[in-house]
């Protein structure tokens, strides 16, 4: 669909055109309301999602800055607190580990570091590492365990400033990171900066093509700034001087791809079959072709109005629906759908910094996940439907009063086991 409104793609700077979705107003979807501030107004922004035409990179225009979402020290999402997320950080520490020779003398950066979750397993190696993350409480979680993390965002200006005073890194690590920012170019060129002459870059992001296939509208927030297919970033990155040697595909939030990038004048690290697999899969599915994005609007309209049919439904019958977790794509979820404490009594989080609060928007209170054995309901409403098999079986006991396990996405299921 063609839109009046041009504004200029984030990559290329095309002025933009298609739109791929349109998801309605929505608040930030990390900004949980306390008791003391829910009854107050709170801000909405469009969650209008554009297609480039020319580098097919589909994006949110920039309504919110940055140090809106990331820097004022409230940030939600601390990654520690997903049991199968830290066993994906170890298993990549011991894999990066052991195919670039990291040791003692190496010196690793993580952008966007979180809460400390990856770069524990390289200090446990005596890796000297670095910590680059814009929200400062969850710096300070970081620097707890001991990492030395700089509360600054990642760009030119900060990767100038980590070379002159830590030196060049033998390995940047960057997971769901690139999507964060608005400036995609600055964040590359940042990059290539900080980079040593034999270093590896590595980003891991959600592929868009997963995200079409599998319907994951609701990975659609506004701290995710685009949404990325390896075709347009391996262009990114060539334009910054950046080669794409090995890309991996992996099933982490719903579909992931992790990439492996290098200097173009660098001849150590041999480039892999799979890049050009990928790319030929990409082209012959159509990534870069308008008609292949058209109809994906209508699967989330008919998505919604799936789940709302069975939400519906269970209400009639006197059923109880609850929700598990209080992640991003929950609140875009709920918010698109209008899904209040009508639909759902409430939802529960394992992290205490959100436990006591509300969602965004939708101000479904959040509590401990002690309070689903306390009140029994009939449906969970798994939210994080990514990590559907760890919450099944972490909260097994719901089985015991003939509970159901409930994901939303791709449309809604009832799960059988």
């Amino acid at each position: 669909m063609t839109s009046d409104r041009q504004p200029p793609c984030r990559a290329c700077g095309t002025p933009l055109r298609h739109t791929f979705v349109d998801l309605g107003m929505s608040p930030l979807c990390q900004k949980h309301r306390t008791p003391e501030d829910v009854a107050d107004m709170e801000p909405f922004y469009p969650l209008h999602v554009w297609l480039c035409d020319q580098c097919f990179l589909v994006q949110l225009e920039e309504f919110v800055a940055p140090d809106e979402i990331f820097g004022d020290g409230e940030y939600a999402y601390f990654s520690s607190f997903s049991d199968s997320w830290l066993e994906h950080a170890s298993r990549y520490v011991a894999q990066t580990s052991e195919r670039f020779g990291l040791g003692e003398k190496s010196f690793v950066v993580e952008v966007a570091s979180n809460d400390g979750y990856l770069l524990q397993y390289f200090v446990e190696r005596d890796v000297r590492v670095l910590g680059i993350e814009p929200a400062s409480n969850t710096a300070e979680a970081a620097r707890a365990k001991g990492i030395d993390t700089l509360v600054r965002f990642f760009g030119l200006e900060t990767a100038q400033f980590v070379a002159k005073e830590h030196g060049r890194a033998d390995l940047i690590a960057g997971n769901n990171v690139l999507a964060h920012v608005p400036d995609i170019n600055d964040l590359v060129a940042g990059l290539k900066h900080l980079l040593s002459e034999n270093g590896v870059v590595t980003m891991e992001f959600p592929h868009l093509m997963r995200l079409i296939e599998g319907n994951q509208f609701d990975t659609i927030y506004h701290e995710h700034f685009s949404y990325l297919s390896f075709g347009t970033v391996n262009e990114l990155f060539a334009k910054h001087g950046l080669v794409l040697f090995d890309v991996e595909e992996l099933p982490t939030h719903g579909g992931s791809i992790r990439i492996y990038a290098r200097h173009a004048d660098c001849r150590v690290h041999e480039g892999t079959p799979r890049v050009a697999e990928l790319l030929e899969r990409e082209e012959r599915e159509g990534l870069r072709t308008l008609e292949y994005y058209a109809r994906f609007a209508e699967r989330v309209r008919e998505t919604k109005r799936k789940l709302l049919e069975f939400l519906i439904a269970a209400k009639r019958e006197g059923k109880q629906v609850v929700g598990y977790g209080a992640p991003g794509k929950g609140n875009t979820l709920l918010n698109y759908c209008g899904i209040r404490t009508d639909f759902l009594d409430y939802t529960v989080d394992r992290s205490p910094h959100k436990q006591g609060g509300f969602l965004p928007g939708t101000h479904i209170p959040i509590r401990h996940p002690d309070e689903i054995e306390r009140t029994r309901p009939d449906y969970v409403l798994i939210l994080p439907w990514n990590l559907e098999r760890e919450i099944i079986d972490s909260m097994s006991v719901v089985k015991s009063w003939d509970g159901k396990f409930v994901v939303p996405i791709p449309e809604v299921r009832i799960c059988d086991d």
